[in-house]
Order: C-alpha cells, then sequence, then structure tokens
C-alpha cells in the first residue's frame, strides 16, 4: 500500500509529535495510583552483517536491513511519552534466524542476538520478551541451545509471569510442545503448540483470577486447540475468559482483530520489522480493572502500518 503523508491528515506535525498529541488528547485523568501504561511491540528480527539470506520478496528482504533503525525509533519514542512507560513488552522474533550453530561462536562474535539486546537494553522501563519461531533455528539448532544461548545471553527463560500492580502479564512460548519435536508424529512448525508442562503452569496462573494480559508469538489461529484429550490453550482463555483482559500475538506482521473469536478480546500487531509505528499503548485502569488500546484509531487494520507514516 502507499504511504499517506501527514498532509492527508490536515497536519503538518512530524509523526512522533502527532502521536505523542493523540496519546496526550487520549489519556484518563492523571492518577498515578489508579493507572499505569504499558507498551507492546514485536517482530524486530534484527539481523547482523553476517546475513546474507533472501526474503520471499524482494520487499520483504530489503525490510531486514532497515530493522534495527525501526527499533530504535520505536524504542526512542516510547522513552519519551509522559506519564512514562512502566513496561515494554516484546513478542518474539526479536532477531532473525541464527548465523551459526555453535554455540561457542556467539561468546566471540558480536551477533544479531547482541544487537537486538543492546536495543533494548535501552528501553527507559524494563523489558520482557517472548520467544517467536525465529528466535528458534530448528531443525539446525535445537530447542535446548535456544534456550540456554539465551537465557546466557539475554537473561530470557521460554515462559515467564509478571505481576505488577495487581496484574498479570503471561508470556507463553507455542514452541515446546508436540508440534515443534522433530521427535513428534505431530512436528508442524507451522503450528504451535505449548506442552502440558506450560499447559498446567498456565491454568496456576490464571487460577489466581487477577485481570490478565496474555502475550504469545502466534495468533491464536494457529496454535493447537486442544493438546491433551480436551486440555489445551484454547478451552483454557475461554474457562478463564472473565479475568482476561486481552490477548496479544504477533508473527503475521499485520494489525489483525479477532474480536472475541477465542473468547478473550484478540489482537495480532503489526512489526517494527515494517514499520516504527508498529506499537501498542495501554492504559491499565487499576480501579475497574481494564485496560484502553490507546493508539487503536492510528492502526490501519489488515496491513503493516500505524498512521502517521514514516516518509
Amino acid at each position: 500500500m502507499n504511504r499517506r503523508t501527514f498532509a492527508s491528515f490536515g497536519l503538518s506535525a512530524t509523526g512522533a509529535a502527532l502521536t505523542r498529541k493523540l496519546w496526550a488528547e487520549g489519556l484518563a485523568a492523571p492518577s498515578s495510583n489508579r493507572h499505569f501504561h504499558v507498551a507492546v511491540i514485536s517482530d524486530s528480527h534484527i539481523i547482523d552483517p553476517m546475513f546474507h539470506g533472501h526474503e520471499d520478496t524482494p520487499a520483504d528482504t530489503e525490510s531486514l536491513f532497515h530493522t534495527a533503525t525501526r527499533l530504535t525509533a520505536a524504542r526512542d519514542f516510547i522513552n519519551s511519552l509522559d506519564p512514562r512507560i512502566e513496561q515494554v513488552f516484546h513478542l518474539g522474533d526479536c532477531f532473525h534466524d541464527y548465523p551459526s550453530s555453535n554455540y561457542d561462536y556467539y561468546f566471540t562474535h558480536r551477533t544479531r542476538v547482541d544487537i537486538a539486546k543492546s536495543i533494548m537494553d535501552g528501553f527507559h522501563a524494563p523489558t520482557h520478551q517472548l520467544l517467536g519461531n525465529h528466535d528458534y533455528g530448528l531443525p539446525d539448532v535445537s530447542r535446548e541451545f535456544t534456550h540456554k544461548l539465551l537465557a546466557a545471553k539475554c537473561g530470557l527463560s521460554p515462559y515467564s509471569a509478571l505481576d505488577y500492580k495487581g496484574w498479570k502479564f503471561l508470556h507463553l512460548n507455542c514452541f515446546l510442545g508436540d508440534t515443534w519435536d522433530l521427535k513428534s508424529p505431530l512436528y508442524d512448525q507451522g503450528t504451535g503448540s505449548l506442552g502440558e508442562t506450560q499447559l498446567q503452569w498456565v491454568e496456576a496462573q490464571l487460577a489466581e483470577r487477577k485481570p490478565t494480559v496474555v502475550f504469545i508469538h502466534y495468533p491464536l489461529w494457529i496454535v493447537a486447540p486442544t493438546e491433551i484429550a480436551d486440555f489445551g490453550l484454547h478451552s483454557l482463555l475461554r474457562k478463564y475468559r472473565e479475568s482476561i483482559r486481552l490477548v496479544v500475538s504477533g508473527h503475521w506482521h499485520k494489525w489483525i482483530d479477532f474480536a472475541h473469536t477465542f473468547g478473550p478480546q484478540h489482537y495480532v500487531m503489526a512489526a517494527t520489522r515494517y514499520d516504527e509505528n508498529a506499537y501498542m499503548l495501554l492504559e491499565i485502569d487499576r480501579q475497574t480493572a481494564t485496560c484502553r488500546f490507546l493508539n487503536a484509531d492510528l492502526v490501519d487494520w489488515s496491513t503493516h502500518y500505524s498512521k502517521p507514516y514514516g516518509v
């Protein structure tokens, strides 16, 4: 699609200034006790000088050479917001594939893993990352290799929960089940699955019935509904839908609104790989236990882009 200019909105402000104005206008009355704000980004796909691959289209390949610049721009804008963003969540594919299957290589070279971490470390707020399919490297790099490397380099766990100001933020991993097990007859990298151990952990987290936001890399459309008999992520989301305020995923690199197809409100978000304005800004209301997607009106649904478009 063609990106519109700021003039087409009757505005002469720069992109950052326009978004900041809309952000300020959309906020509730300031209350440090009642409200807090978080940002969500996804699919940055950082590369390094060792990258010599190509993607499905020339445009997709070209996008990879701008990923560090776009993630940095998104980060710097998020850092500039007032009221401040208190937590930042990255929904996976922080970097793009593996340049080597040699573990020691990552400690003798500055790779895309290091570049991605250096950008993420520049956020003023604490950051929390999921693992995406490109953060894994099957079949050349085992899941165990990925977990060991990213724990050592970035302090990441395969999945985790953040309890913050009475809310719970779940970071799920849809690459630990049979569909991502090379030895399983169900192996299919196009389908996500969590595995029984993680599913039991998810239910224990949801059973606390705190207001919850669920993050997962694959959209629910391509996550196995059930994995053990009738036990699976989809059934858990429906069982605990009263306390789940939002489910957000990435992977498709476009903004998609699944509404309540899977129980709780489910959004798929676009990628900073293609658009530095691909971020979700959420205002959490602790009194009403609700959250608002403050920049939803800037999203061009079913595209890579959000207003205002870069020039």
